[in-house]
């Protein structure tokens, strides 16, 4: 019996494959652009930690409200057009923060750029999830590695430029400018809508209703895997300086070692996935990423110092990227094949901006009344979690028994064998 896989033209399927490629890369881009860009816009407009802590902040919050938008757009016009008719704009809209003359502007441009990083992000999820359910076979993982590559590409980028001597504003600009083409050329091959194809029949996963408590768990677990990622980003060297007093040229190589890791395995984590099911995948993802932070963990302690306490963080933070790198694929491609809608895909990506907002502050909270190394047992906390609590709710989506094979994927389409 044909499934809805395979009514698609393999042709359809690959083009719509290396568009999404394309535009989660420019995405990554376009975020890295900004990330670089922000010690030259903190200096030109004279901020300071607090005042531009206060724009970024917003533009989580913005993007938080907009993302629920999004989402419910997508489920009238399908993720495809929410793309087309926004996903250019969503790029330009930085050029708003790289011209802003002052402090109140900047807010305003912030709140803009916010609007523009929730479309964005809720539009190229969903869609994943949708060529996912169409391809027969875990893809998502590659796309997220494209994003990550796409952010680190445009910090070396931004850098190159700035060394060379061009502005920052400009160097915003022209991303923008040259993103937004890109995107637009991007997106122009993504899937025909769901219901209709282009050989005339029905396709995609069927949609059903997702119950409120396992949408709420998903949620929970989207928050503490993004919140298990901010632990690296935000804290992974300083820890490396202040708890285990490495010099200047060595501290920053504890988040290369766990970013590194995390593309690399969010690039080949599909196979992976594929042959062991969504739950044993993220039991293992949450095991390696929980083993990770105990050895971080234990680095500043007695026995860190007696085998050498940066090396066995550094090897930590390797199997935290190592880990880390698959849950979130992961849990967005179980919303999709439990038939949810892209309202369901936008809730994973909420609580990405959620994990964003709580876990910095969480950690350094904690951190600042005891130590750094104490701050870290949030994400390790959150790790064994994900380990336990994971494999038994995408059970209970899935409706399937505990073992996952591969066989969990329908077949592939004749000719996306590979």
């Amino acid at each position: 019996m044909p499934t809805a896989t395979n009514i698609l033209d393999p042709l359809v399927l690959r083009r719509a494959r290396i568009g999404l490629h394309g535009a989660f890369a420019t995405s990554g881009f376009v975020m890295g652009a900004w990330a670089a860009s922000l010690p030259g816009i903190d200096a030109r407009l004279g901020l300071g930690e607090a005042k531009l802590g206060t724009a970024l902040l917003l533009i989580q919050l913005v993007g938080l409200g907009s993302m629920v938008l999004a989402g419910r757009i997508a489920d009238r016009v399908t993720s495809r057009k929410l793309l087309l008719w926004t996903a250019p704009a969503t790029q330009l809209v930085l050029i708003a923060p790289a011209l802003a003359p002052n402090y109140t502007t900047l807010l305003a441009s912030a709140a803009l750029y916010g609007i523009g990083v929730g479309f964005i992000e809720v539009g190229i999820n969903a869609h994943s999830v949708e060529l996912e359910q169409r391809y027969g076979r875990p893809i998502i993982s590659a796309f997220h590695g494209l994003w990550s590559l796409g952010s680190a590409l445009a910090g070396a980028v931004t850098a190159l430029a700035l060394g060379i001597g061009f502005g920052g504003q400009g160097v915003l600009v022209a991303v923008a400018l040259i993103s937004a083409v890109a995107m637009a050329a991007f997106t122009r091959p993504l899937l025909p809508p769901p219901g209709r194809d282009n050989s005339g029949g029905s396709s995609g996963a069927p949609v059903r209703r997702i119950g409120a408590i396992l949408l709420a768990a998903m949620f929970i677990l989207g928050l503490g895997g993004h919140l298990i990622e901010s632990g690296a980003i935000d804290w992974a060297n300083l820890h490396a300086a202040n708890a285990l007093e490495a010099d200047d040229a060595l501290a920053p190589l504890s988040y290369t070692v766990f970013a590194v890791a995390m593309t690399v395995f969010r690039l080949f984590g599909d196979p992976i996935r594929a042959k062991l099911g969504p739950g044993p995948t993220l039991l293992w993802a949450g095991t390696l990423a929980t083993a990770g932070y105990v050895l971080v963990l234990v680095s500043d302690t007695s026995f860190g110092g007696a085998v050498g306490g940066l090396p066995l963080a550094w090897t930590g933070w390797l199997l935290a990227g190592s880990g880390i790198a698959i849950i979130v694929p992961v849990l967005f491609s179980a919303i999709g094949e439990a038939g949810g809608t892209p309202s369901n895909v936008a809730l994973i990506s909420m609580s990405g901006s959620a994990g964003l907002l709580i876990g910095p502050a969480a950690i350094g909270y904690i951190g600042e009344a005891t130590s750094i190394t104490t701050g870290l047992l949030v994400p390790t906390v959150l790790a064994a979690f994900a380990a336990f609590a994971g494999p038994l709710t995408l059970r209970r989506l899935l409706n399937r028994p505990a073992a996952g094979t591969s066989s969990e994927y329908p077949s592939p389409p004749v000719g996306l064998t590979r």
